[in-house]
């Protein structure tokens, strides 16, 4: 993709691969939910190693489809992010989902809430229209508790599709057509 992210394969005979090498890429980042390190790497194992790009077509598609129709297990969706410098929201610059998270955290429940180095584990969930990340992050064990519904769309749009359009932006002509089609409808129940 560039110099600092790439994915290839090293070969030391010509008839067999010997592994499949990644940098920068969601596949070695743990910035993202598991949903995103897993579709990465089966994407690039059926173009780099089964060199079936429409095999790699209808699972990114497959997989849209099971998001938007909430059928991805809750622990795939998880981010997590250290808390750094405090716990306290207001020694950062700009607010940051992990941080507000942690703080609300805090407010139920002291005891149990996150401290300065550790991971927080959160998902995205649904809010009002427009609403910034940080106000839509939820604590995963709360969420189910409260059968909190999930924003599949954040995950769509901020979590896939960016990794998902630079590897097949070399690939195939329109990597946004991905994100579009019968595969991308949802249901409203209301």
């Amino acid at each position: 993709m560039n110099k600092k992210r790439y994915a290839g394969l090293y070969w030391s005979r010509p008839d067999k691969w010997d592994k499949m090498d990644t940098k920068g890429i969601e596949t070695v980042r743990r910035d993202n939910c598991a949903l995103v390190r897993r579709v990465v790497d089966t994407v690039l194992q059926l173009v780099l190693i089964e060199h079936s790009v429409d095999r790699a077509i209808g699972y990114v598609k497959g997989v849209i489809a099971d998001l938007l129709q909430d059928r991805i297990d809750l622990s795939m969706l998880v981010i997590t992010k250290a808390l750094g410098k405090s716990a306290d929201a207001a020694d950062y610059a700009a607010k940051q989902a992990h941080v507000e998270l942690a703080a609300r955290m805090r407010k139920r429940d002291p005891g149990s809430a996150p401290a300065v180095g550790d991971r927080v584990a959160y998902v995205i969930i649904e809010a009002a229209k427009g609403a910034p990340a940080y106000e839509k992050s939820e604590d995963p064990i709360y969420v189910l508790e409260h059968s909190i519904p999930i924003d599949y769309r954040y995950y769509l749009e901020n979590q896939l599709s960016g990794p998902l359009t630079r590897i097949f932006e070399g690939i195939i002509d329109n990597p946004a057509s991905l994100f579009s089609g019968e595969h991308t409808r949802t249901i409203t129940v209301g």
